[in-house]
């Protein structure tokens, strides 16, 4: 084709145009193959992302995950990636489907588009080969004729001229010269006719038919490379549409970045490892030298009282060291190893007021979850409705299958929610912060055959009480004495107790470490504790 948008008239390069078509078709198989392969890349590349989110996501139904922000935003970057790789599964629908699957349809059209082209140029140039033959046959004839013509005329000269031809010969001479130049001039009429008829074909073969056959394959063949053009734009576009929701993806990822916060993962170590006790005191002087009389001197030992050591300041009484009770109260696991804490779902693990703390943090966290679904739900519903509107910005229906899984994700986290509320409802209370309540009547009421302990949260009980209501209709068989060792006035966080009664015969529960127990020698397996 001629710069400057001129029409391809050349007739003698019509094998050419023949040979550059058929490129063309190959060319655009060839992007068609391409872009196949790409869009393999990203689905593969999808498969991949979605198959390591799923690999490292925390699978609470086996392991409670821990709690912590950094746990958390991981979890959430977890959920951008799964998004991301949604993203690139409609690049690759779109590629299929705008550029690859209109490639392939295009491309058996321009294959038939070619062959009829192609065909019209052979039929032309056959008709016109055609006349040129008849215009030919007509033209040797032409010549034979003349040649014959000449022949008898210098026949009948010869005989015209011979003395001793007869007459007779010389008539059938000149009806010979006068045949054979009527049909010369016959031939030449014929040839003459062809002739003016092979021109006009010709002429109508060169300026019309021709031209008109490279004009339709010159259109076909701009038609394929602006075909190519739009699906190069298509290619760019399918990546080009997803770049805001990946931009947002990548945004929710910095988000979670930034809620990583420290104190407060310091502060969910502390909660879930704090064993509720006091830190242990100072150890007393123990003064060996009472029964000793010396003089005073700068070298002499101290008797004064115990008693005075304190009023001076000095550190009050406490338990014996060496009692086996008071070692085993101080290690508090702090240099040593805790035992691990079973993981399970609903923390019955954890004392009371942690374990309802766990639960109440638990039902917030999945709120959150569940408002997050219900968030990304909305923007889904959303992005279908301008897809409906506007239909080449993309297929509201590749939209379905996610908004169905976040609908199941909301679905599975009312659910949780649902099974979190009821144990917290079932074992504290209709109220979130029920593990303790100031109606201490209805467990004085309670029909179980156990007393609870005291409740620390009623202002007018006594802590050094014991709870004198039971239903008990006989008193349990004594299997041992104990002796309080000191005051306690501190709630009750499940770390164990010990069913007692006074010498009046009132029975309740103290805490097992205020106590020294020592266990009657008939009582089944019965050891003493000093």
């Amino acid at each position: 084709m001629q710069p400057g948008g001129e029409t391809w008239s050349s007739p003698d390069q019509f094998d050419s145009l023949d040979k550059h078509t058929q490129w063309g078709i190959d060319f655009l198989e060839r992007y068609a193959k391409f872009v196949k392969e790409r869009l393999e890349i990203e689905q593969n590349y999808a498969k991949q992302l979605r198959g390591l989110v799923k690999k490292y996501c925390p699978k609470r139904s086996k392991d409670e995950e821990p709690r912590f922000t950094s746990c958390l935003s991981f979890y959430s970057i977890l959920n951008e990636l799964n998004d991301y790789a949604g993203q690139r599964e409609l690049v690759a629908e779109e590629m299929a489907h705008k550029v690859y699957g209109e490639l392939m349809k295009y491309s058996q059209d321009l294959k038939a588009e070619r062959k009829h082209h192609l065909q019209e140029g052979r039929k032309a140039q056959q008709y016109l080969d055609q006349c040129w033959k008849q215009m030919d046959n007509s033209k040797k004839k032409f010549e034979r004729e003349c040649k014959e013509a000449e022949k008898s005329q210098i026949t009948f000269e010869r005989l015209d001229n011979d003395i001793n031809a007869t007459k007779s010969d010389v008539e059938r001479a000149k009806n010979q010269l006068y045949a054979r130049t009527h049909a010369a001039d016959e031939s030449k009429n014929e040839y003459a006719s062809q002739l003016q008829n092979f021109n006009a074909e010709q002429w109508k073969h060169f300026n019309n038919a021709i031209p008109h056959i490279f004009k339709n394959v010159q259109a076909m063949d701009e038609r394929r490379t602006v075909k190519l053009g739009e699906t190069y734009q298509s290619f760019a576009e399918a990546e080009r549409r997803v770049i805001p929701i990946i931009s947002k993806c990548l945004d929710g990822m910095i988000v979670a970045a930034k809620a990583v916060d420290e104190r407060r993962d310091s502060a969910i170590v502390v909660e879930s490892f704090k064993s509720g006790f006091d830190p242990p005191g100072d150890y007393p002087f123990e003064d060996f030298s009472q029964n000793l009389s010396r003089t005073g001197s700068d070298g002499t030992i101290s008797n004064t009282p115990k008693g005075d050591r304190e009023k001076d300041g000095g550190p009050g009484p406490r338990p014996d060291p060496k009692h086996p009770m008071s070692r085993t109260k101080n290690k508090l696991w702090l240099f040593g190893k805790k035992p691990k804490a079973p993981s399970l779902e609903d923390f019955s693990h954890l004392p009371p007021e942690q374990r309802r703390k766990r639960l109440q943090q638990r039902i917030d966290e999945l709120h959150k979850e569940l408002q997050k679904e219900m968030d990304q739900r909305d923007a889904l519903n959303k992005m279908k409705d301008v897809y409906e509107k506007n239909p080449q910005m993309g297929d509201p229906s590749s939209l379905q299958p996610k908004i169905s899984e976040t609908i199941c994700n909301m679905e599975k986290l009312r659910s949780e929610i649902h099974k979190n509320e009821n144990t917290l409802t079932v074992l504290f209370g209709s109220s979130p912060e029920g593990s303790h309540t100031d109606d201490t009547g209805q467990e004085h009421h309670t029909p179980h055959r156990h007393a609870k302990p005291p409740q620390p949260g009623n202002p007018n009980s006594d802590p050094h009480e014991f709870d004198d209501e039971f239903d008990d209709d006989d008193p349990l068989p004594v299997i041992g004495h104990c002796k309080a060792l000191y005051g306690f006035d501190e709630e009750d966080k499940g770390d164990g107790w010990t069913r007692a009664r006074k010498q009046n015969g009132v029975e309740g529960y103290v805490p097992t470490s205020y106590v020294d127990i020592t266990l009657e020698k008939s009582s089944k397996g019965a050891v003493t504790y000093i």
